[in-house]
């Protein structure tokens, strides 16, 4: 008997990146044991055409399941589902303010909302600079409920060759961050 998969969600929301969910999913797709939920904000599709060319069906297609914005009774709302981790990526300032005021208006934000009630993972790729004291102050309470903030930034040490290196290090460390191996990036061996 084979074990239950491994459940992790993706949000992707209306900041520039929606790179970063995209590689995310495929990144899930190629590892066993794993099934990807898929939830995208309304601002999240424009970014998605606007920035990548995608349609809805190009990116249902990377996920295990989709689900609706407004499914707010979809089997992500619930801690009894038992989904083990969520990753937003990337996360915009209305997300992150919804996430750490616990406004859950809509299905991405009840997910992450779920994931802090249940004390399970949670990272928000959070997109933007400036920062203003509003932004910092919502990172510090989505902080504090448990969340983790982390901004894609490049990491040169690497020596990336191509945008789809800085890129997949920074999904690479999103997973890790869930504990999920991946061999997306080089690991740092010192000098």
């Amino acid at each position: 008997m084979s074990a239950a998969p491994r459940r992790i969600i993706v949000g992707i929301s209306g900041a520039s990146g929606a790179v970063y969910g995209v590689e995310l999913l495929r990144a899930l797709r190629g590892l066993p044991q794993i099934e990807s939920h898929l939830v995208v904000t309304g601002s999240g599709w424009l970014t998605l055409q606007h920035e990548l060319g995608l349609g809805r069906a190009d990116v249902h297609a990377l996920a295990d399941v989709a689900h609706d914005i407004g499914s707010v009774g979809a089997s992500i709302a619930s801690g009894s589902f038992g989904a083990q981790a969520m990753v937003v990526a990337p996360c915009s300032m209305h997300t992150l303010a919804a996430v750490a005021h616990g406004l859950a208006d809509n299905l991405l934000t009840r997910a992450a909302d779920v994931m802090l009630k249940e004390r399970r993972p949670l990272v928000l790729l959070a997109r933007e600079t400036p920062l203003h004291l509003g932004h910092l102050r919502n990172m510090v309470a989505a902080t504090e409920m448990g969340a983790i903030v982390c901004p894609p930034v490049p990491a040169f040490y690497q020596r990336p060759q191509s945008v789809q290196d800085i890129v997949r290090h920074s999904v690479a460390r999103a997973l890790d961050l869930l504990g999920i191996d991946n061999d997306l990036a080089p690991r740092w061996q010192g000098l």
